[in-house]
């Protein structure tokens, strides 16, 4: 299956989102600490609902760390500089689509890591800065889905 990797996340509800969606996926959430919560956070565990024992999270202490355990072969940066739309790639199960701290998205040093294959981005009008972390998460992990017919679901 696909994996998210959520660097830096600030707000709660956003990574409790996260984990509803890697549990109904069946997709992986990986967190690169320094986290701006803790898994006791009421909105984390208010927005995860009962998914929380569902999903696999995993934490990591720094993106060093998250590569040594993911060992990816592709990774996908969104950001909204990217030069790419997120629908111009064919996503292969074991993809790893990362995304940025929701204050300011992926520091440049991150989106030029080795490991990066390529900075796609989400369609937004051009007056607007960003989307949401937590949506930007699902539309990128439905389409990569999607893209193998839903693998797994119950249609």
């Amino acid at each position: 299956m696909f994996r998210i990797l959520f660097y830096t996340p600030e707000i709660p509800g956003n990574t409790g989102n996260a984990i509803r969606l890697a549990a109904v996926t069946g997709a992986e959430l990986h967190l690169v600490e320094p986290l701006g919560f803790t898994f006791e956070d009421s909105k984390l565990r208010r927005a995860g609902l009962d998914y929380h024992d569902l999903a696999v999270v995993h934490v990591h202490a720094n993106l060093e760390a998250a590569w040594q355990a993911l060992q990816p072969e592709r990774v996908f940066a969104f950001t909204s500089d990217g030069e790419s739309s997120y629908t111009d790639v064919s996503y292969v199960p074991g993809d790893v689509l990362m995304f940025g701290p929701e204050s300011v998205g992926l520091p440049d040093a991150v989106k030029q890591d080795a490991h990066v294959t390529a900075r796609l981005r989400l369609p937004m009008l051009p007056s607007l800065r960003s989307l949401n972390l937590a949506n930007s998460a699902s539309i990128a992990v439905y389409e990569a889905w999607r893209q193998h017919g839903f693998a797994g679901a119950k249609l």
